[in-house]
């Protein structure tokens, strides 16, 4: 390979490195979705599942099943299968949480729920955990069901325990990591898991396909949580908005540990009570900085990104497991 080879080479992002091995199987998923998103009878449902499905989005986690099959050797069709299923489960969710979270903008486009409204984003949501639980009995594997079937409960656990938290400034760093674990973590870790499952590997080799998924994901939430108030082009929102929706995230908690009398009474008004004023954003900020809350985010970010490469390390090296620990690195870029 030439210089000028090598060079355009590193440019390329992992995540695209990873789509462009998977090529095939992914044009494989995508044909997939298309044909099972479809309904003859509610024209709405491929509508709005389409407004989000080719929105932009990474397809981060059926490369992550896909990837995790071809690094175990499998050589079936059913990893398209399930890398559709798990695409249906995350895009399932993103219609939930935008109504619940009354979003307005999801990759850097209005809502479904904005669009259309609220019912067609709920109904339509249920319609894919439908697709997601079809497809995933295609594979004719109990424990892969047992394993999807489970993240989807966990998910919306999650999602619940977030509702009950989200404005309890008693909420701490372990209540903040259940949540994680549970509506995002969850879907990475079961989206690599059955990859190992699917081709019969190990069970050493499946628990640490669970483990990099695991720590993928809470770095990847860790991230979204911390670059809320860093801000990034890359993230589709905008700077603040989980300050606005009064989420106690990462950031805001380890801030509020530290917190004096007087920062506490702001944390109380802002968070708590929902009482929030021109400038109470600004000084939010200035808060994260004085007790470098942003900086120790990023330092748990970028810890579980390392937990999430060192788990690779139980699998023969491969082309493909390299791709899988250079998106971990890819996760936590954006913070270096």
């Amino acid at each position: 390979m030439s210089l000028g080879e090598a060079t355009k080479q590193a440019a390329i992002k992992p995540h695209e490195q990873l789509a462009a091995y998977l090529a095939p199987e992914l044009a494989a998923v995508n044909a997939l979705i298309r044909e099972r998103m479809s309904s003859e009878h509610a024209p709405r449902i491929p509508e709005v599942t389409a407004h989000l499905i080719e929105a932009g989005g990474k397809r981060l986690r059926p490369m992550l099943t896909l990837a995790a099959a071809k690094a175990c050797g499998y050589t079936g069709p059913y990893h398209i299968h399930l890398a559709a299923t798990v695409e249906f489960i995350h895009t399932a969710t993103l219609l939930h949480d935008d109504v619940v979270d009354e979003s307005a903008q999801r990759r850097g486009r209005p809502t479904a729920n904005l669009l259309w409204d609220n019912k067609s984003s709920v109904l339509v949501g249920d319609y894919l955990f439908a697709r997601a639980f079809q497809l995933m009995t295609d594979a004719d594997n109990m424990r892969v069901l047992q394993i999807l079937s489970n993240a989807s409960a966990t998910i919306a656990e999650g999602e619940v325990l977030q509702l009950t938290a989200a404005q309890d400034l008693k909420t701490d760093e372990g209540v903040y990591l259940q949540v994680v674990r549970g509506k995002t973590a969850a879907l990475f870790s079961a989206a690599t898991e059955v990859g190992g499952v699917l081709a019969d590997a190990d069970d050493a080799v499946i628990k640490a396909l669970f483990d990099y998924g695991d720590a993928l994901g809470i770095s990847f939430q860790i991230v979204d949580d911390l670059l809320d108030y860093w801000g990034s082009a890359q993230t589709g929102k905008n700077i603040g908005d989980d300050f606005r929706e009064r989420k106690l995230t990462l950031p805001l908690i380890k801030a509020i540990a530290k917190a004096d009398e007087t920062e506490r009474a702001f944390w109380v008004k802002t968070i708590e009570k929902g009482k929030q004023d021109d400038g109470d954003l600004d000084h939010a900020i200035a808060l994260l900085n004085r007790h470098n809350a942003l900086e120790e985010t990023r330092d748990v970010a970028l810890d579980w990104a390392e937990k999430a490469k060192a788990a690779l390390s139980v699998l023969p090296a491969s082309e493909v497991v390299q791709m899988l620990s250079d998106i971990a690195d890819y996760v936590v870029a954006r913070l270096r």
